[in-house]
C-alpha cells in the first residue's frame, strides 16, 4: 500500500469511527459472552446442586441444557457480530476505500 493512501485512511474521520464501532462492539460481546460463561461456571462452583438437578426424574439433568444453551449463545453472539459486519461495518469500509482513492 502506498504511503500516501495509508495516511488518508488513517486521517480519514469514518476510518476512527469505524475502528471505535468495531473496538466496542467486539469488547461488549466478549463481555456478555464472559458474563455467560463465568456466571455459568461460578453457579457450578457455589450451588452444584441446583444444576445437578434432575429434570424429569431421569439421568437428564438441569445442567444439560444450561450447557447446550450456553454454547449456542457463541454461536448467536458470532451470528449478531457477522450481521453487523456485514451492514454497517463493511458499508463504512467501502466509504473509506472510495474516499482514499
Amino acid at each position: 500500500m502506498n504511503e500516501d493512501v495509508l495516511k488518508r485512511v488513517q486521517q480519514n474521520p469514518k476510518f476512527a469511527e469505524l475502528v471505535h464501532k468495531k473496538t466496542t462492539f467486539g469488547w461488549t460481546l466478549s463481555i456478555v459472552m464472559l458474563v455467560i460463561y463465568y456466571g455459568f461456571i461460578l453457579i457450578l462452583a457455589f450451588t452444584p446442586k441446583s444444576l445437578g438437578a434432575s429434570l424429569s426424574g431421569g439421568v437428564t439433568t438441569l445442567g444439560m441444557p444450561v450447557g447446550v444453551l450456553i454454547i449456542l449463545s457463541a454461536f448467536v453472539l458470532t451470528g449478531i457480530y457477522v450481521r453487523r459486519a456485514n451492514t454497517e461495518f463493511d458499508q463504512l469500509n467501502q466509504e473509506i476505500v472510495e474516499e482514499s482513492k
